[in-house]
Protein backbone atom coordinates (compact mmCIF):
# COMPACT_ATOMS: atom_id res chain seq x y z
CA UNK A 1 0.00 0.00 0.00
CA UNK A 2 2.75 2.50 1.13
CA UNK A 3 4.31 1.52 -2.57
CA UNK A 4 0.70 2.30 -4.15
CA UNK A 5 0.81 6.18 -1.98
CA UNK A 6 4.64 6.95 -3.21
CA UNK A 7 4.18 6.02 -6.84
CA UNK A 8 0.97 8.61 -6.66
CA UNK A 9 2.99 11.21 -5.36
CA UNK A 10 5.72 10.63 -7.57
CA UNK A 11 3.24 11.08 -10.23
CA UNK A 12 1.26 14.23 -9.44
CA UNK A 13 4.97 15.14 -8.68
CA UNK A 14 5.88 14.63 -12.25
CA UNK A 15 2.29 16.32 -13.65
CA UNK A 16 3.13 19.49 -11.36
CA UNK A 17 6.36 19.88 -12.92
CA UNK A 18 5.57 18.92 -16.32
CA UNK A 19 2.66 21.31 -16.34
CA UNK A 20 4.83 24.06 -15.09
CA UNK A 21 7.88 23.30 -17.12
CA UNK A 22 4.89 23.79 -20.85
CA UNK A 23 3.83 27.00 -19.31
CA UNK A 24 7.62 28.65 -18.97
CA UNK A 25 8.08 27.46 -21.85
CA UNK A 26 5.29 29.04 -23.42
CA UNK A 27 6.16 32.29 -22.07
CA UNK A 28 10.29 31.81 -21.98
CA UNK A 29 12.23 34.28 -25.06
CA UNK A 30 12.96 32.28 -28.01
CA UNK A 31 16.64 31.15 -28.69
CA UNK A 32 19.01 32.79 -31.00
CA UNK A 33 18.95 29.60 -33.01
CA UNK A 34 14.90 28.83 -32.96
CA UNK A 35 13.67 28.34 -36.58
CA UNK A 36 12.35 31.56 -38.29
CA UNK A 37 8.41 31.53 -37.94
CA UNK A 38 6.39 31.47 -41.62
CA UNK A 39 5.16 34.62 -42.45
CA UNK A 40 1.44 34.43 -42.15
CA UNK A 41 0.66 35.48 -46.32
CA UNK A 42 -3.21 34.78 -46.01
CA UNK A 43 -5.53 37.37 -47.18
CA UNK A 44 -8.26 36.51 -45.16
CA UNK A 45 -9.11 33.73 -42.48
CA UNK A 46 -10.82 30.61 -44.10
CA UNK A 47 -14.96 31.72 -43.87
CA UNK A 48 -16.81 30.03 -41.01
CA UNK A 49 -19.23 27.59 -42.51
CA UNK A 50 -23.24 28.89 -43.61
CA UNK A 51 -21.86 33.02 -44.52
CA UNK A 52 -24.31 33.43 -46.68
CA UNK A 53 -26.61 36.54 -46.05
CA UNK A 54 -29.16 34.56 -44.01
CA UNK A 55 -27.66 35.25 -40.92
CA UNK A 56 -25.29 37.96 -39.38
CA UNK A 57 -25.12 41.70 -38.71
CA UNK A 58 -28.30 43.39 -38.86
CA UNK A 59 -29.57 45.32 -41.79
CA UNK A 60 -29.11 47.66 -43.26
CA UNK A 61 -26.59 46.45 -45.82
CA UNK A 62 -24.51 47.74 -48.80
CA UNK A 63 -26.54 45.28 -50.85
CA UNK A 64 -30.25 46.33 -49.58
CA UNK A 65 -29.45 50.14 -50.21
CA UNK A 66 -28.71 49.67 -54.20
CA UNK A 67 -31.86 50.31 -56.75
CA UNK A 68 -32.62 46.40 -56.42
CA UNK A 69 -35.20 46.93 -59.20
CA UNK A 70 -33.10 49.33 -61.68
CA UNK A 71 -29.99 46.89 -61.45
CA UNK A 72 -31.88 43.19 -61.73
CA UNK A 73 -33.36 44.87 -65.11
CA UNK A 74 -30.11 46.31 -66.35
CA UNK A 75 -28.83 42.64 -65.91
CA UNK A 76 -31.46 40.96 -67.04
CA UNK A 77 -33.26 39.25 -64.35
CA UNK A 78 -34.19 39.60 -60.60
CA UNK A 79 -32.30 40.89 -58.10
CA UNK A 80 -32.58 40.26 -54.34
CA UNK A 81 -29.95 41.55 -51.50
CA UNK A 82 -29.85 39.13 -48.41
CA UNK A 83 -30.84 40.73 -45.30
CA UNK A 84 -27.48 39.89 -43.33
CA UNK A 85 -23.96 41.31 -43.53
CA UNK A 86 -20.86 39.19 -42.09
CA UNK A 87 -17.34 40.45 -42.21
CA UNK A 88 -14.01 38.43 -43.35
CA UNK A 89 -11.25 39.52 -40.67
CA UNK A 90 -9.26 39.97 -43.76
CA UNK A 91 -6.48 43.16 -44.36
CA UNK A 92 -8.36 45.29 -45.31
CA UNK A 93 -11.02 43.73 -43.02
CA UNK A 94 -14.52 43.53 -45.79
CA UNK A 95 -18.03 44.13 -44.51
CA UNK A 96 -19.89 42.01 -47.14
CA UNK A 97 -23.08 41.30 -48.15
CA UNK A 98 -24.92 39.25 -50.81
CA UNK A 99 -26.89 40.08 -54.00
CA UNK A 100 -29.00 37.03 -55.57
CA UNK A 101 -29.46 37.22 -59.34
CA UNK A 102 -31.96 35.04 -61.16
CA UNK A 103 -32.50 35.28 -64.76
CA UNK A 104 -35.43 32.73 -66.63
CA UNK A 105 -34.04 29.84 -67.35
CA UNK A 106 -30.75 29.99 -65.27
CA UNK A 107 -30.06 28.86 -62.52
CA UNK A 108 -29.80 31.45 -59.34
CA UNK A 109 -26.09 33.42 -58.86
CA UNK A 110 -25.00 35.05 -55.89
CA UNK A 111 -22.63 38.27 -56.13
CA UNK A 112 -20.97 38.84 -53.10
CA UNK A 113 -19.94 42.73 -52.22
CA UNK A 114 -17.31 43.15 -49.89
CA UNK A 115 -16.39 47.03 -48.85
CA UNK A 116 -13.39 47.94 -46.13
CA UNK A 117 -14.53 48.41 -42.76
CA UNK A 118 -12.09 51.66 -42.63
CA UNK A 119 -10.72 54.29 -45.49
CA UNK A 120 -8.23 51.93 -47.14
CA UNK A 121 -6.83 52.74 -50.74
CA UNK A 122 -4.93 50.02 -52.29
CA UNK A 123 -7.00 47.29 -54.04
CA UNK A 124 -3.56 44.78 -54.20
CA UNK A 125 -4.75 42.61 -51.45
CA UNK A 126 -8.08 41.79 -52.61
CA UNK A 127 -6.98 40.66 -56.01
CA UNK A 128 -6.91 36.72 -56.04
CA UNK A 129 -10.62 36.14 -55.85
CA UNK A 130 -10.98 38.16 -58.88
CA UNK A 131 -9.12 34.97 -60.85
CA UNK A 132 -6.11 34.78 -62.89
CA UNK A 133 -4.39 38.40 -64.38
CA UNK A 134 -6.73 40.70 -63.56
CA UNK A 135 -6.48 43.70 -65.41
CA UNK A 136 -6.69 47.66 -64.94
CA UNK A 137 -10.10 48.81 -65.53
CA UNK A 138 -9.95 52.73 -66.06
CA UNK A 139 -13.59 52.88 -66.89
CA UNK A 140 -14.82 52.13 -63.51
CA UNK A 141 -12.00 53.52 -61.57
CA UNK A 142 -8.09 54.80 -61.75
CA UNK A 143 -6.99 51.99 -59.24
CA UNK A 144 -9.75 49.22 -60.52
CA UNK A 145 -8.96 45.61 -61.28
CA UNK A 146 -11.14 43.34 -63.26
CA UNK A 147 -10.82 39.79 -63.41
CA UNK A 148 -12.84 36.22 -64.82
CA UNK A 149 -14.86 36.68 -61.45
CA UNK A 150 -15.24 39.93 -60.15
CA UNK A 151 -13.81 43.50 -59.65
CA UNK A 152 -11.99 45.47 -57.35
CA UNK A 153 -11.47 49.06 -56.77
CA UNK A 154 -11.93 52.28 -54.48
CA UNK A 155 -14.72 55.11 -54.02
CA UNK A 156 -15.22 57.68 -51.07
CA UNK A 157 -12.23 56.12 -49.65
CA UNK A 158 -13.21 52.99 -49.40
CA UNK A 159 -11.95 49.66 -51.03
CA UNK A 160 -14.26 47.53 -52.54
CA UNK A 161 -14.64 44.15 -54.05
CA UNK A 162 -17.13 42.84 -55.74
CA UNK A 163 -17.16 38.65 -56.73
CA UNK A 164 -19.39 35.87 -58.49
CA UNK A 165 -17.86 32.54 -58.53
CA UNK A 166 -19.65 31.85 -61.63
CA UNK A 167 -18.00 34.67 -63.27
CA UNK A 168 -19.06 38.30 -64.26
CA UNK A 169 -18.79 39.34 -67.77
CA UNK A 170 -17.65 43.16 -68.05
CA UNK A 171 -20.87 44.80 -68.02
CA UNK A 172 -22.12 42.88 -65.63
CA UNK A 173 -18.98 43.91 -63.45
CA UNK A 174 -19.43 47.76 -64.78
CA UNK A 175 -23.10 48.12 -63.84
CA UNK A 176 -22.93 46.51 -60.34
CA UNK A 177 -19.75 48.55 -59.46
CA UNK A 178 -21.61 51.70 -59.96
CA UNK A 179 -24.41 50.70 -58.43
CA UNK A 180 -22.41 49.60 -55.11
CA UNK A 181 -20.05 53.07 -55.56
CA UNK A 182 -23.91 55.26 -55.47
CA UNK A 183 -24.69 53.87 -52.12
CA UNK A 184 -20.68 53.80 -50.35
CA UNK A 185 -21.24 56.80 -48.58
CA UNK A 186 -24.23 56.41 -47.21
CA UNK A 187 -24.04 52.46 -46.51
CA UNK A 188 -21.33 51.72 -44.89
CA UNK A 189 -21.16 50.54 -41.34
CA UNK A 190 -20.03 52.90 -38.48
CA UNK A 191 -16.59 51.47 -37.63
CA UNK A 192 -17.00 50.19 -34.13
CA UNK A 193 -19.52 47.02 -33.15
CA UNK A 194 -18.85 45.91 -29.82
CA UNK A 195 -20.67 42.42 -27.56
CA UNK A 196 -19.20 42.36 -24.44
CA UNK A 197 -18.30 38.34 -24.66
CA UNK A 198 -15.35 39.29 -26.42
CA UNK A 199 -14.21 42.08 -23.98
CA UNK A 200 -11.44 39.44 -22.42
CA UNK A 201 -9.56 39.11 -25.13
CA UNK A 202 -9.36 42.81 -26.49
CA UNK A 203 -5.73 43.36 -24.75
CA UNK A 204 -3.90 40.53 -26.39
CA UNK A 205 -5.61 41.51 -29.54
CA UNK A 206 -4.63 44.98 -29.29
CA UNK A 207 -0.75 43.87 -28.53
CA UNK A 208 -0.31 41.88 -31.83
CA UNK A 209 -2.14 45.02 -33.43
CA UNK A 210 0.56 47.27 -31.83
CA UNK A 211 -2.25 49.43 -30.25
CA UNK A 212 -5.76 50.50 -30.23
CA UNK A 213 -8.39 48.88 -32.41
CA UNK A 214 -10.04 51.56 -34.19
CA UNK A 215 -12.46 48.48 -35.86
CA UNK A 216 -14.49 46.71 -34.03
CA UNK A 217 -16.89 43.85 -35.90
CA UNK A 218 -18.62 41.63 -32.76
CA UNK A 219 -21.60 39.54 -33.37
CA UNK A 220 -23.42 36.57 -32.80
CA UNK A 221 -25.51 34.68 -35.26
CA UNK A 222 -26.80 30.94 -34.69
CA UNK A 223 -24.04 29.41 -35.89
CA UNK A 224 -21.75 31.03 -33.07
CA UNK A 225 -20.13 34.24 -31.52
CA UNK A 226 -17.61 36.35 -34.08
CA UNK A 227 -14.95 38.67 -32.23
CA UNK A 228 -13.25 40.65 -34.88
CA UNK A 229 -10.26 43.53 -33.49
CA UNK A 230 -8.84 45.48 -36.33
CA UNK A 231 -6.59 48.36 -37.97
CA UNK A 232 -5.19 49.71 -41.37
CA UNK A 233 -2.80 47.38 -41.31
CA UNK A 234 -4.14 44.43 -39.32
CA UNK A 235 -6.67 42.09 -38.06
CA UNK A 236 -7.55 39.60 -35.43
CA UNK A 237 -10.48 37.59 -35.04
CA UNK A 238 -12.12 35.06 -33.19
CA UNK A 239 -14.82 33.21 -34.99
CA UNK A 240 -17.13 30.07 -33.52
CA UNK A 241 -19.26 28.05 -35.17
CA UNK A 242 -21.56 25.58 -33.31
CA UNK A 243 -23.02 22.73 -34.77
CA UNK A 244 -19.91 21.19 -36.88
CA UNK A 245 -17.77 18.26 -35.71
CA UNK A 246 -15.22 18.39 -39.02
CA UNK A 247 -12.34 20.55 -39.03
CA UNK A 248 -11.63 21.18 -43.27
CA UNK A 249 -8.37 22.44 -42.51
CA UNK A 250 -7.16 19.03 -41.21
CA UNK A 251 -7.46 17.68 -44.72
CA UNK A 252 -4.62 19.80 -46.46
CA UNK A 253 -1.66 17.91 -46.99
CA UNK A 254 0.72 18.12 -45.66
CA UNK A 255 -0.86 17.50 -42.54
CA UNK A 256 -0.96 20.52 -40.55
CA UNK A 257 1.08 20.96 -37.02
CA UNK A 258 -1.16 19.57 -33.82
CA UNK A 259 -2.11 22.24 -31.46
CA UNK A 260 -2.47 21.63 -27.29
CA UNK A 261 -5.91 23.25 -27.38
CA UNK A 262 -9.43 21.67 -27.52
CA UNK A 263 -10.53 17.77 -28.26
CA UNK A 264 -8.47 18.50 -31.86
CA UNK A 265 -6.20 21.57 -32.62
CA UNK A 266 -3.99 22.88 -35.68
CA UNK A 267 -1.87 25.68 -36.27
CA UNK A 268 -1.62 27.25 -39.93
CA UNK A 269 1.71 29.69 -39.44
CA UNK A 270 0.92 30.74 -43.17
CA UNK A 271 -2.85 31.46 -42.99
CA UNK A 272 -1.95 33.11 -39.16
CA UNK A 273 -4.86 30.28 -37.75
CA UNK A 274 -5.34 28.20 -35.12
CA UNK A 275 -8.33 25.92 -35.05
CA UNK A 276 -10.24 24.05 -32.64
CA UNK A 277 -12.90 21.90 -31.84
CA UNK A 278 -14.74 21.34 -28.53
CA UNK A 279 -17.64 19.13 -29.02
CA UNK A 280 -19.50 20.36 -31.24
CA UNK A 281 -18.04 23.54 -31.84
CA UNK A 282 -14.92 24.66 -34.23
CA UNK A 283 -13.38 27.84 -33.11
CA UNK A 284 -10.90 29.99 -35.52
CA UNK A 285 -8.60 31.85 -33.96
CA UNK A 286 -6.68 34.35 -36.76
CA UNK A 287 -4.17 37.61 -36.34
CA UNK A 288 -2.96 38.74 -40.05
CA UNK A 289 -1.28 42.06 -41.27
CA UNK A 290 -0.08 43.95 -44.18
CA UNK A 291 2.97 44.00 -44.98
CA UNK A 292 2.83 40.48 -43.44
CA UNK A 293 4.28 39.05 -40.42
CA UNK A 294 5.15 35.53 -38.19
CA UNK A 295 2.22 34.96 -36.20
CA UNK A 296 3.49 32.29 -33.11
CA UNK A 297 1.12 29.64 -31.88
CA UNK A 298 1.36 31.01 -28.23
CA UNK A 299 0.60 33.92 -29.74
CA UNK A 300 -2.60 32.61 -31.25
CA UNK A 301 -3.72 31.10 -27.92
CA UNK A 302 -2.91 33.89 -25.67
CA UNK A 303 -5.39 35.99 -27.84
CA UNK A 304 -8.36 33.17 -27.58
CA UNK A 305 -7.36 32.23 -23.95
CA UNK A 306 -9.52 34.91 -21.71
CA UNK A 307 -12.83 33.35 -23.63
CA UNK A 308 -11.99 30.39 -23.64
CA UNK A 309 -14.64 29.08 -21.06
CA UNK A 310 -17.10 30.03 -23.74
CA UNK A 311 -16.40 27.31 -25.78
CA UNK A 312 -15.65 24.21 -23.64
CA UNK A 313 -19.07 24.80 -22.29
Amino acid sequence: MRRVRVGVVLMLTCLTACSIAREASRHSSPSPTTTPQPVALAVAPPSAPGLDGTAGMPPPTVCGSIDLAGLGRGMGGTLVARPYGWNDAGVPSLDLCALVLTRPGAPSRTVLVGVSALPQTSVARLAAPLGAGPIAAPGIGPDALRGPYGVAFTTDGRAVRITDAHGLKEFEATMLADAVAAVVPGAARTSRITDGACEPSGASAEQFLGGWAVLRRDYRIHSGLTCIWGTVAGTVAIVESVGVTQIPEARRDPRPARAPVGQEGYYLPEDGLLVFRSGRRVVRVSALADPPVAVTMDRLIDIVEPIMPLFLR
